[in-house]
């Protein structure tokens, strides 16, 4: 799925000659006159990126911006400012956003922003999906298979576990068997790293 980036901006010709500025460097572009609008359309698990006016309607950029931190989104967001408004544009990067833009702006510039954006929205999409399928993962695992690896996280040996978990090392090296299939990974350190990055993504 390519990734799309969302024009946000309740000037009408700002809005399509930036769509256009896109569509035509090969970027997919889709325009929303207003906040509200583009949060009733959005796909919250589609990849991309957020190009919003800092000054709007009813929601401004800055609010559009919480907003999609609130929810759980993790689409990068870059800010279109005035030159009165570089004040809000240093909170939005306080606050997440990956950059902002003073108009009137150089076209490259822009893109190399959005291509900028659009590619920490990709690392961090694909480590949402990653994270996720590690959930799954370890969803399959019983309660005493989740201590154990939680156990060899802490370093301890099969014989440490055994003494710790009352059981034998035979069956200690069984449910070791276990959580490294379910988990599918082929080794100790791979473990480890799926595991920190479980406590990481919780």
């Amino acid at each position: 799925m390519k990734p799309l980036v969302h024009v946000v901006d309740d000037d009408e010709a700002i809005r399509e000659s930036l769509s256009l500025l896109l569509e035509s460097n090969g970027q997919p572009a889709r325009a929303y006159g207003d906040a509200e609008s583009f949060l009733s359309r959005l796909d919250p698990e589609a990849p991309g990126c957020v190009v919003t006016d800092v000054r709007m309607g009813r929601m401004n950029g800055l609010e559009l911006q919480r907003t999609l931190r609130d929810r759980g989104i993790g689409l990068p967001v870059i800010i279109i400012t005035g030159h009165g408004d570089v004040a809000m544009a240093v909170q939005a990067l306080k606050d997440g956003a990956v950059d902002f833009i003073e108009k009137p702006f150089d076209e490259d510039v822009f893109l190399a922003s959005v291509r900028a954006a659009l590619d920490h929205g990709r690392q961090a999409f694909q480590e949402r999906r990653q994270t996720a399928d590690l959930q799954a993962r370890a969803a399959t695992m019983t309660a005493r298979e989740r201590e154990v690896m939680d156990l060899v996280v802490r370093g301890l040996s099969n014989k440490s576990m055994a003494t710790e978990l009352a059981i034998s090392v035979r069956t200690v090296e069984i449910h070791r068997s276990r959580v490294m299939e379910k988990m599918a990974v082929k080794s100790l350190s791979e473990l480890v790293r799926a595991a920190l990055r479980l406590e990481e993504g919780s």
